[in-house]
């Protein structure tokens, strides 16, 4: 069961690191799970760091065995974890909470938290996933480089207990990740769809630089974006494509 047992950690590098490390020596039973609300350097997608004060963040790290799906469909995990998260915030923060492909968290059009999913393979097997899980808590106010940051607390204006929070996104993990085998996928894939920023909408993006105006009209199994340009499906993978921003 994902969330047993459960470490807090007072202060750490990254729970994600600690995670792996644990993996490696062979002692982690699947589910485990370590938070922390005062992470030193956290880690986000594409080698981006996720700092903040003690206190305002859960840092949550997850060490799964994906039994129930083969590595070609990893991004069905990805999936399953982004749709918790949004099960868990909007609980919180009203239904316009929505997911940014591939798997950020937003609130409107802010950030309030990502996930990055780290593999551990054994020769071509599917070992461990390590998912990791940053959301913005209890900051009432994000440094100016962060235009597009957003937190729980901003948004209903109350102070949270950040641990108590993380037991119970665990537990919505544990019920998306209990929906995940082969024949549910179409199922969750639609799901996934209509809760994602932009869907079906025309909005900005740039790629190779250049800016264009797209509509997100489909997200393939192996997460690939289907963005329309100039009538035109471009698939993309994730890096592939920014999504452009304005306040």
């Amino acid at each position: 069961m994902v969330g047993h047992p459960f470490y807090t950690l007072d202060e750490i590098d990254s729970t994600n690191n600690y995670a792996m490390e644990q993996v490696n020596s062979g002692q982690v039973t699947s589910g485990t799970a370590w938070f922390t609300s005062n992470q030193t350097a956290g880690k986000g997608t594409r080698g981006k760091q996720w700092l903040a004060q003690p206190g305002d963040i859960i840092a949550l790290s997850i060490a799964l065995q994906p039994a129930m799906l083969p590595l070609s469909r990893q991004f069905m995990l990805s999936m399953a974890v982004a749709l918790a998260t949004h099960d868990f915030l909007s609980a919180y923060a009203g239904d316009e909470t929505i997911i940014k492909w591939p798997n950020d968290i937003y609130w409107r059009d802010r950030k309030a938290g990502g996930i990055l999913i780290e593999n551990v393979l054994r020769g071509s097997m599917w070992h461990y996933a390590i998912i990791g899980i940053g959301l913005n808590i209890n900051q009432g106010k994000f440094p100016d480089a962060l235009t597009n940051a957003v937190s729980l607390k901003q948004i209903t204006g109350k102070n949270w207990d950040a641990a108590t929070l993380a037991k119970e996104l665990c537990r919505h993990i544990d019920n998306r990740v209990k929906q995940l085998h082969m024949s549910a996928i179409d199922t969750l894939l639609s799901e996934y769809k209509t809760k994602l920023f932009r869907w079906q909408q025309p909005a900005l993006y740039r790629k190779d630089g250049e800016i264009f105006q797209g509509i997100i009209r489909d997200v393939l199994p192996d997460g690939h974006l289907c963005l329309e340009r100039d009538g035109t499906i471009l698939q993309l993978g994730f890096g592939e494509v920014e999504f452009i921003l304005t306040h």
